[in-house]
C-alpha cells in the first residue's frame, strides 16, 4: 500500500504540483587585452553576493538585447556586443518581493564590453569587479554557471 502510495506521488500528484521554472536573462560581460580575458561581476542588491547581470525578459526585445539591457541598467555597460550563440542555463531559486521563492533558468549570453560607464542607473545599489574567470568561478555560487565561468 505504500508503495503504491509512493508511487502515485511521485508519478501524479508531484508533477502537477511543480511549476515550471521561469526564464531569465544574463550577460556575461568580459573583456580580453592581449591573451587575458576578464570578467564583469556585480553584487546583488539583497545579499550582496556576486552575479552576472540578469533579468527578466522584456517587451519588444528578444532575449539577447533583453540581456544587453540588463547589463546597461545592472553593471554600466553602454557598449557591448553579444558574441555568439547563448553559453547555456543554470538555475536558481529566486526571493520575489512578496517571500515567495520561485525556481529560474537563466539564459546566459557572452558580451564583450567595449564601452563601461561609472554613471547607470543601479550604481548606488551594487558593486562591481573585473576578475578572470577562474576567480569569478569561485565567486559566483551556481554550479552551472561556475562551469561557464571556466569554460570561458
Amino acid at each position: 500500500m505504500i508503495d503504491t502510495i509512493s508511487k502515485a506521488w511521485a508519478e501524479y500528484v508531484q508533477p502537477i504540483l511543480q511549476r515550471p521554472r521561469r526564464l531569465q536573462v544574463a550577460a556575461l560581460c568580459y573583456k580580453q587585452d592581449s591573451d587575458a580575458k576578464e570578467v564583469l561581476l556585480i553584487t546583488s542588491r539583497d545579499t550582496g553576493r556576486w552575479i552576472i547581470p540578469k533579468g527578466w525578459p522584456m517587451n519588444g526585445k528578444n532575449a539577447d538585447e533583453a540581456a544587453l539591457q540588463e547589463a546597461w541598467e545592472e553593471a554600466g555597460v553602454r557598449k557591448g556586443t553579444v558574441t555568439g550563440d547563448a553559453l547555456g542555463y543554470y538555475n536558481y531559486d529566486k526571493e520575489l518581493k512578496t517571500g515567495l521563492p520561485v525556481a529560474v533558468e537563466t539564459l546566459v549570453f557572452p558580451v564583450k564590453v567595449t564601452e563601461l560607464r561609472d554613471d547607470f542607473p543601479e550604481a548606488g545599489e551594487r558593486t562591481r569587479k573585473w576578475v578572470s574567470p577562474e576567480d569569478a568561478a569561485n565567486m559566483v555560487q551556481e554550479p552551472a554557471l561556475q562551469d561557464m565561468l571556466r569554460e570561458l
